[in-house]
């Protein structure tokens, strides 16, 4: 699969898109949770609910690599402006197996961090 392509889903706010472009055992380590989200489903309710808290969400720049993507980007979680990073590393198959989050200043960590438990919270 083009690394190309999961930028443009995310863009779009295509989840089924996104989605599409996960392993089906793929992770995805997120900067406010030390236990990974493993597997596709997990990670789309993950997804989901970004598309809920980030506003203004956009990617600025894109770093690639033969089996690794990096996607700056920067967004809105309340009323704190944050800029993050998410490093994609690709399996043989050219799915997304393993997804990275970073996310910076720490007043933002703390912002993603109680809106996605709170969304998190609301599911379970």
């Amino acid at each position: 699969m083009d690394h190309t392509t999961f930028r443009a889903a995310v863009e779009a706010r295509d989840l089924e898109r996104m989605v599409a472009h996960l392993a089906p055992d793929a992770v995805l380590h997120s900067p406010v949770t030390f236990k990974p989200f493993e597997g596709r489903d997990a990670i789309r309710t993950l997804l989901a609910i970004l598309l809920e808290v980030f506003e203004d969400f956009a990617y600025t720049d894109e770093l690639v690599g033969p089996d690794a993507q990096a996607l700056i980007f920067h967004a809105i979680v309340g009323d704190r402006q944050l800029e993050g990073i998410d490093i994609l590393r690709f399996g043989g198959d050219g799915l997304i197996a393993d997804f990275t989050v970073m996310v910076r200043p720490m007043s933002a960590v703390n912002a993603l961090a109680e809106a996605v438990g709170a969304h998190l919270a609301a599911q379970a």
